[in-house]
Parts: C-alpha cells; structure tokens; sequence
C-alpha cells in the first residue's frame, strides 16, 4: 500500500474529483478528512469508506478559521497529518464584462486563498511527518476559455503559488508542493453543467476527436490514480512541480485548419 498510515486532507471530495482521490487514497491505506458542502454526500461517502477510515467536515473555506478546524479534525482523530489535497473550486463562467469584483473576490478566496491557508494551517504538522501538498489545479492556469476568466486567473495564481512554495517550503522544511493540471474530466457537476448549456443528457457519449481525441474524456478516478504519486513517498525530493494530466499538450497541439475534417469516434 502506497500510502498506508498517511493521514489526509481532501477538500471538495463529497463528489467528483476529489471524492475519487479521497477513495483512492484509502484504497491505498490511507487515512482521509472529507470535506464539501453537500453533508448528504459527503456522509455517503465516509460510509462507503468506512468511518475508521474517513471523518467528515462541512463548511465553507472562505469562513474564518475554515482550515484551521479542517487540521483539528484531522489532529484529534489520527494524531498527525502527513498531507494535504487543494481540491476545492468553484467553477463559473464570466468574462471581462461580466465579471465584478464581489465575482472574482469570490472565487479567488476558494480557489486560491483557501489553498494558501490551508497549507499555513497544516504547515506545522507537515513539517513533523516530512508530508506534501498537492493542488488540483487546471489547464485553464495557462490561459483559460474564454468565457472562464475569473476561474482561470484563479488557477493561474494558484499554479505560481505551488511553484513559489514548492521552491521555499522545501528548502525551509522539507514539505513538499506540488500541482497537477486536470483537463476536461467527466464529473457529476461538469455532466450537469453541460446539460445546463443545452447539451443532451448523453453528451459526453458523442464527442468530437478535436476536443477529446480518445472519444471520450477523463475519467475522475484517471486523475486519482496520478494523485498517489505526488502524496506518496515515492515522488522522493521532488517539489514545486506543475504536471498537465489532458489528451493533447497546451503548448504545441496540431489543431486541422477544418476542424469539420475530424470525424467522431
């Protein structure tokens, strides 16, 4: 077991990604803190894990002392903490025009200062285990669609944070930080989202090879498998490291002048 015994931190894992990573990582002996909004689910997950195995938190990160109450948790139930995953995010859509202050506000307190005091709020406890965080990050830090503005300034500060502090952290005391980059992964909310847009209830069974070359895209539990890595001892000295986890690379990708050329599965 890859990580037996490590005790965790996964917010946002009532549903989607990070519920997939929270799973995987007590699939490989780990201890792990739920956390989300949503209590129906976040309580269904930790009896689908087991409550030796998981303890559930509710509240919102943007809430005064937020993290701090997330590293109690999991302090009091496991007596120490040896990492910790930044997986929630508000995803919105907004563009120059209509994005506002109390907008971006928003989403950078959960996307971006969450993560920063979170890893503040763990930092002593990580330090005692030699631990590691890693933030869920997106393709959209590199620029971002663009009716994703806000979200994707959210990301892309969130990824120079992980490069500055994987620098510092590391050379102060040993924790490392590190991030990867989902691309378009089929979670519960991004079926609904999409749906929301007009799309049928079966979308993400048709797509074009432009935007999903394999016919399909990434699976939640594809992003868990490559989370072990970073929060395992095996990633040994390695910090301040930003990976892409999508079908085509961001910088260099061959996009037909056509695109109606490129047939469906």
């Amino acid at each position: 077991m890859r990580l037996k015994d490590k005790v965790i931190i996964v917010t946002g894992s009532t549903m989607g990604i990070g519920k997939a990573i929270a799973k995987k990582a007590v699939s490989e002996g780990a201890k792990v803190i739920i956390h989300g909004l949503e209590e129906a689910l976040g309580s269904k997950v930790v009896s689908e894990l087991g409550k030796e195995h998981a303890r559930l938190h509710i509240e919102d990160l943007a809430v005064e002392g937020a993290t701090q109450r997330l590293v109690d948790l999991a302090i009091a139930s496991w007596g120490r903490l040896d990492a910790i995953v930044n997986n929630a995010a508000i995803v919105a859509a907004s563009t120059l025009l209509t994005t506002d202050k109390a907008f971006i506000n928003r989403m950078l307190e959960v996307n971006t200062l969450a993560p920063l005091f979170l890893t503040q709020s763990a930092l002593p406890h990580l330090i005692k285990s030699h631990g590691a965080v890693l933030n869920i990050g997106s393709i959209n830090a590199w620029s971002g669609e663009h009716n994703l503005l806000a979200y994707s300034i959210s990301k892309g500060a969130l990824m120079t944070m992980t490069r500055n502090l994987g620098d510092s952290l590391f050379r102060e005391s040993g924790v490392r930080v590190n991030q990867i980059n989902p691309g378009w992964v089929l979670t519960e909310k991004e079926i609904e989202r999409k749906k929301e847009h007009g799309l049928s209830d079966t979308w993400y069974k048709d797509l074009s090879k432009l935007y999903a070359p394999a016919g399909r895209i990434i699976w939640p539990e594809e992003i868990a498998a490559a989370t072990v890595y970073w929060l395992s001892d095996e990633s040994g000295p390695i910090s301040g490291q930003v990976v892409d986890l999508e079908q085509f690379p961001m910088i260099g990708r061959n996009i037909p002048k056509d695109p109606s050329t490129i047939p469906h599965k």
